[in-house]
């Protein structure tokens, strides 16, 4: 699994990466966590408001903090 955190550092942003890439971690899961900042590749996956999760290229939240509980969802559901 691909797993992308879309943002420019923002506190948001680092928020979601690190709910991420814990969930990850602590579940074993066999996935790539990758921060990308770069507001071209991030305007690439449609995205004008960070931050943004991208899961195996599809983008499953934009513009808000998920809460734990919800990217546990995306990670698991997907």
């Amino acid at each position: 699994m691909d797993i992308k955190i879309l943002g420019t550092g923002c506190q948001k942003c680092k928020a979601i990466e690190k709910a991420t890439r814990d969930f990850v971690e602590h579940n074993g899961i066999d996935a790539t966590v990758t921060k990308v900042d770069d507001i071209m590749e991030i305007m690439s996956y449609g995205v004008m408001v960070t931050p943004a999760i991208v899961i195996d290229g599809k983008v499953v939240v934009k513009g808000r903090v998920p809460s734990d509980i919800e990217i546990a969802k995306f990670i698991m559901g997907h």
